[in-house]
């Protein structure tokens, strides 16, 4: 409890640093905050040439909104991906490029990660206006919904910044992490359901059947992905605009929770030994 007042004791310094990562990401360029969209239409356009005309991925159309666009589904379950890696990603090296700052001046360094956290989820709700923007173009009812959107949002930046908390305190000991996480974010976007229906998931584990004589099952196995559950939850209410699953929802409710609760542990257990470690 006194280290969580610690940090809401920091949370000028938070809002500071934020808004520093903000300002700085597209410093002196000519579009600015659209840069933030061309990754994900660049990565929306790629997968759907392959996996919408090549291989023919046919995603079930929105129900009930009969929404039936490739790319459109595409970005519904992309973007929270996209911004779950990103704050991954770039979270864990934030005391790395920090490090003359943690040596030399006393302060909470879990504003740091934190704040790469928040100016990265700035980004994704500057991109998912733009989709909800498209999304009533399209016809999509949305807007009833935006409230449990955002706070959906809120729950999954709660998730990553659990694992970021966890992923920069290893990165700052063992650099190799970082390589790690970049290879396993590769992985884990073609594990979740995003590019795909878990359609076919559900198929193929119908046809295998349960594992090694229990009830066990590889779809059993394939929803302990908690972006898995965030996927279904965003594509429920934006592209279906319907209530999602209640399991879904607290199931990432709980993982966001423990995430975090590790996240504070771990930290907090080796924030003091930060600047001689690096």
């Amino acid at each position: 409890m006194r280290y969580l007042k610690e940090v809401l004791a920091s949370r000028e310094l938070l809002a500071n640093l934020t808004l520093r990562e903000i300002r700085g990401q597209y410093k002196r360029t000519v579009f600015g905050q659209l840069w933030s969209l061309v990754n994900p239409l660049a990565t929306m356009l790629v997968y759907t040439i392959v996996f919408a005309f090549i291989l023919r991925v046919t995603p079930p159309p929105g129900d009930p909104s009969g929404l039936n666009i490739f790319p459109v589904w595409l970005l519904c379950g992309l973007l929270p991906f996209t911004f779950f890696s990103a704050s991954v990603q770039t979270g864990m090296g934030s005391i790395l490029a920090n490090a003359g700052l943690v040596q030399k001046v006393h302060f909470s360094r879990i504003v740091l990660p934190l704040s790469t956290v928040g100016s990265i989820g700035f980004n994704w709700l500057f991109e998912m206006g733009v989709l909800v923007a498209v999304l009533l173009i399209c016809g999509a009812w949305v807007l009833p919904w935006l409230p449990f959107v955002l706070l959906m949002m809120v729950i999954l930046a709660v998730f990553a910044a659990g694992l970021v908390l966890v992923l920069v305190i290893a990165n700052v000991y063992f650099r190799d992490t970082q390589y790690f996480v970049g290879i396993l974010m590769q992985i884990w976007i073609y594990m979740t359901p995003i590019i795909y229906p878990i359609s076919l998931v559900e198929a193929q584990s119908a046809r295998i059947g349960p594992l090694m004589g229990t009830n066990v099952t590889v779809l059993d196995i394939y929803r302990l992905n908690p972006m898995e559950r965030f996927v279904a939850v965003f594509r429920n209410l934006l592209y279906d605009n319907r209530w999602p699953e209640v399991n879904d929802v607290l199931f990432c409710a709980v993982s966001a929770v423990a995430a975090l609760a590790v996240g504070l542990w771990v930290f907090r257990r080796n924030e003091k030994g930060l600047a001689e470690a690096l």
